[in-house]
């Protein structure tokens, strides 16, 4: 438990320092957000209970949330870095083969939430319906909580660029932390998205319209926040795994080539 207090603070602690040293990366999730807010409110989503229903399938406003999805992940390289890398300054820094090797755990990410909003169900697919399709739907959506679990420590040692830990030993670095994994992912994830859907429910049914749209700035920057602590989450789940297995998720000699920087985003920009 005391691991878990630690490991939480120092999460919360680090997004908000990198919020402040790479502001940029910061703003990328936060304006994506308040793009998709725009698309809301001008569909009438927190006008009534009612409009908020309606504008929910809006083809529009799935594009842009998933857009947002992307956006999630895409500081994800640099304050995965900013964490783990002895020398901060080589954070925000593009690097090779880390930088190739985290487009790649982008990539398998972003078909997962692809298929997610726009592909058939897999419940459909294998002909389910009704009470075995929602009880299909529970097991699918628990199995794949626990994959991503177990696949933690690939995806923070491939942005680290450090190819050696792949999909299957970062299972067996991750047995035996699976607890403490979910732990974090719960508490990195359950104060922000409690406070994100408040401002939701707050902006539909109680706020006069004019005070949507400050409602829904200071959710675009609650957003920004959660795009940080859930990669945070990930990578003290990997570091505290590793601790226990012995292993180091920072790259061997051996496993890296020459770093080469491209254009690099400034610490202070």
């Amino acid at each position: 438990m005391n691991a878990l207090i630690q490991d939480t603070r120092a999460i919360y602690r680090q997004a908000a320092a990198f919020a402040l040293a790479c502001p940029l990366l910061f703003l990328i999730p936060v304006l994506v957000e308040m793009a998709q807010h725009i698309v809301e409110l001008q569909a009438g989503m927190y006008v009534s209970e009612a409009g908020a229903k309606a504008a929910e399938t809006d083809p529009l406003r799935l594009q842009f949330g998933f857009a947002k999805t992307l956006a999630l992940l895409l500081p994800g390289y640099w304050f995965v870095r900013f964490i783990a890398l002895p020398d901060r300054s080589r954070a925000a820094r593009i690097e090779w083969p880390a930088f190739g090797l985290w487009l790649m755990v982008f990539a398998f990410a972003a078909v997962q939430m692809w298929w997610g909003l726009f592909g058939p169900s897999l419940t459909g697919l294998a002909g389910l319906q009704g009470q075995p399709a929602t009880i299909a739907q529970i097991a699918l959506e628990v199995l794949s909580m626990a994959l991503a679990i177990y696949l933690t420590a690939w995806t923070v040692a491939w942005p680290l660029g450090n190819k050696a830990v792949g999909p299957l030993r970062s299972f067996t670095i991750m047995q035996g932390s699976f607890w403490h994994a979910l732990g974090l992912m719960i508490t990195s994830m359950l104060p922000l998205m409690a406070l994100h859907y408040a401002l939701a429910i707050v902006a539909v049914m109680a706020l006069p319209a004019g005070l949507d749209w400050a409602a829904m700035v200071l959710d675009a920057f609650l957003v920004g926040l959660l795009a940080l602590t859930l990669t945070g989450s990930s990578v003290y789940a990997a570091l505290h795994a590793a601790k226990r297995r012995g292993v180091d998720l920072l790259p061997s000699a051996q496993d890296t080539d020459v770093p080469v920087p491209a254009q690099g985003i400034p610490r202070g920009a």
